[in-house]
C-alpha cells in the first residue's frame, strides 16, 4: 500500500510521499514514489505515483525516455499542467492495457504538480482511466493510495493562505497518522517544498525509519491529541445540554 499528498496554496506546493511497496514478516521493499523534472528558470514538474507497482515504473520509465529521445510531445514539451495530465494519463492506461488478465486489474494512480513559467502552480489527480481533478480554495489537497487515515487533519488545518512550513508539517502529520493505522504504508518518507516562481527543484528531504524527527513528530502527535481529549467535556454535560434543549423545545 501506498501514502502520497500533495498540497497546493499561495505560497507554494508540498509533495510527501512514502517508500514501503511490501510489508510482510520476511520482506519489505522500498521505491521512491516521488520523481521530479523540470528546466530550472523554465518549467519543474512533481509526480507522485501509487497503485499497481509495473503499471506506475513503466509509465515513469516512459516519461523518462520520451524526454531522453526528445520526443516531440514529451513531458518537457507541454504547455500546461493539464496537458501534462492528460500525457500521463494516456501513458497509464497504455501500460495497464498491456497488463490486462481478465478478473485482475493493474490499475495506477499519480498526482502531478507544478509550475510552467508565468503561470500559477498547479496539482492535479490523475486517476486509472485517465480523467484527472484539480484542487479548489476548499479542499487544496490532493492524495493517493490509503487517504482516509490522513485526511482529517488535512481537512482541519489546510487553507490557501497558509505558509509552506506548516503545510509540510501538516502533510507529515497526515502520513504520521496514515502510518499509525496502516502499517503497509511506512518509511522512508520523503517530503519536497516548492515555493511560487521558484522554477527550481530542492533536493527531497528524507526521513529513514530511524529518524529522529519521525519519531518525536509521533510522538509530539501522539501526547497532544491525548492532552486534547482529556480535555473535551464530559459526556454529563452534553446529557444536561441536551436536557435543557429538549424542554426549551417542548416549551415553545
Amino acid at each position: 500500500m501506498t501514502y502520497c499528498v500533495a498540497v497546493s496554496v499561495n505560497a507554494g506546493m508540498v509533495f510527501c510521499s512514502d517508500s514501503l511497496t511490501n510489508a510482510g514478516i520476511d520482506q519489505a521493499s522500498t521505491y521512491s514514489k516521488m520523481f521530479r523534472f523540470g528546466i530550472d528558470g523554465e518549467k519543474q514538474f512533481v509526480i507522485l505515483a501509487a497503485g499497481n507497482l509495473a503499471t506506475s515504473q513503466a509509465t515513469i520509465a516512459k516519461i523518462k525516455n520520451d524526454i531522453k529521445q526528445e520526443a516531440e510531445k514529451n513531458l518537457l514539451t507541454l504547455d500546461s499542467i493539464e496537458e501534462a495530465a492528460d500525457y500521463i494519463g494516456d501513458l497509464s492506461r497504455e501500460e495497464q492495457d498491456k497488463r490486462k488478465v481478465e478478473g485482475k486489474k493493474f490499475e495506477a494512480s499519480f498526482i502531478i504538480g507544478g509550475q510552467i513559467g508565468d503561470d500559477h502552480h498547479e496539482i492535479i489527480l490523475v486517476y486509472p482511466e485517465g480523467n484527472h481533478i484539480t484542487t479548489s480554495e476548499d479542499t487544496p489537497f490532493l492524495q493517493i493510495g490509503e487517504s482516509k487515515y490522513g485526511k482529517p487533519i488535512l481537512d482541519r488545518i489546510l487553507n490557501p493562505e497558509l505558509n509552506l512550513e506548516t503545510c509540510a508539517m501538516c502533510a507529515l502529520v497526515s502520513m504520521d497518522s496514515t502510518m499509525r493505522s496502516n502499517l503497509s504504508v511506512g518509511p522512508p518518507i520523503e517530503a519536497l517544498i516548492y515555493k511560487t516562481n521558484a522554477l527550481t527543484l530542492e533536493t527531497p528531504h528524507k526521513f529513514d525509519s530511524n529518524s529522529d524527527f519521525l519519531r518525536n513528530l509521533n510522538q509530539e502527535w501522539d501526547q497532544r491529541l491525548k492532552e486534547a481529549f482529556r480535555q473535551m467535556p464530559p459526556l454529563s454535560w452534553a446529557a444536561n445540554w441536551d436536557k435543557s434543549s429538549r424542554e426549551q423545545s417542548g416549551a415553545s
